[in-house]
C-alpha cells in the first residue's frame, strides 16, 4: 500500500467515526441524525473505491455506485419523513417519553 492509500483509509475512518459519534451525541435532533448517516454511507463509498483501486477489482466501485443510491433514497424518504414530523409536531427535535408515572406492582 502507497502511503497515499494509507491517508485516504485513515480519512474514511476519520469520516466515518464523526458519523457514529454525531449520532450518539445529537441523538435528539432529525436533521443532524441523518446528515451522520449520510457521512457514514460517504465514509464507507471512499473506502470501497479506495480498496477497489487498491486491488484492482471493479466490484468496490460498482458496489460503491449501489450505496450512492440507496443513500440518495435514504435521504428522499429521510426528508419526506421529517416533513411529515414537523407538520404534525411542529418542531423537529425528539424528545423520550416521561414513564414516572407508571405504577409497578410492589413485590413482598
Amino acid at each position: 500500500m502507497t502511503e497515499l492509500m494509507t491517508e485516504v483509509i485513515f480519512l474514511g475512518a476519520f469520516l466515518f467515526l464523526i458519523g457514529i459519534f454525531g449520532i450518539i451525541i445529537n441523538n435528539k435532533s432529525l436533521i443532524h441524525m441523518l446528515m451522520s448517516i449520510e457521512l457514514m454511507l460517504l465514509a464507507t463509498n471512499l473506502l470501497l473505491v479506495t480498496f477497489s483501486v487498491s486491488l484492482d477489482d471493479i466490484m468496490g466501485e460498482v458496489l460503491a455506485l449501489l450505496v450512492l443510491g440507496v443513500a440518495g433514497a435514504e435521504s428522499a424518504i429521510g426528508l419526506a419523513i421529517l416533513v411529515a414530523f414537523y407538520r404534525k409536531k411542529g418542531t423537529l427535535t425528539l424528545s423520550r417519553p416521561n414513564n414516572t408515572n407508571i405504577n409497578v406492582a410492589k413485590r413482598s
